[in-house]
């Protein structure tokens, strides 16, 4: 039995709460790379006890990110459920930009790689996967241009979670990602 899966002592089990509601406020405001001893000093236990609850960094991230991400799982899958497939393509971009936007920390783990074998990198690979049936059924549905691919999200979520005006900027992408206005792009 792993250290994750012994259950743990109600000290041990408020500790590491306490890290993973510090990491998340932490990372959230200052990114991935915020000093550790920062965390554990929000949280109130020693640097000693972060590592041993959480022996990488990337062990803490995924803790505390987890959680976020399989929201962020959830809402692909409403946007796969919705009637309209144009209106999921807008629902699913609508709640990953603002995640985005009041999250810097959620931000690097979506930009971010990590292991499938980890459960960051198999619920990413899962998102992944549903983003591009999003994208597909809104081609397949004629609304969305033709030409747009899974990796134009990267420039879509760059041009607008930037910007407390994220809403007018998605605005205008929207516009020029419409089948009916679609000019032909240069393939680089």
């Amino acid at each position: 039995m792993s250290i994750h899966q012994r259950p743990l002592r109600r000290d041990a089990r408020r500790n590491r709460e306490a890290l993973v509601t510090a990491a998340r406020e932490v990372f959230g405001a200052k990114g991935l790379e915020a000093p550790l001893e920062e965390i554990a000093r929000r949280a109130g236990v020693a640097i000693g006890t972060l590592y041993n609850r959480f022996p990488t960094r990337d062990d803490l991230i995924e803790a505390a990110f987890l959680p976020t991400l399989r929201t962020s799982l959830a809402h692909t899958e409403e946007a796969l459920a919705a009637e309209d497939p144009w209106d999921g393509f807008v629902l699913f971009l609508e709640r990953s930009i603002a995640m985005q936007v009041a999250d810097r920390g959620f931000t690097e783990v979506c930009a971010r790689a990590f292991g499938p074998e980890s459960e960051l990198g198999a619920t990413k690979l899962a998102i992944g996967e549903r983003m591009d049936r999003i994208i597909t059924r809104a081609q397949e549905s004629g609304e969305l241009r033709a030409d747009f691919r899974l990796e134009d999200l990267g420039t879509v979520f760059a041009a607008t979670t930037g910007s407390p005006r994220w809403r007018r900027s998605l605005g205008l992408l929207l516009d020029g990602f419409r089948a009916d206005a679609a000019h032909p792009l240069p393939e680089d």
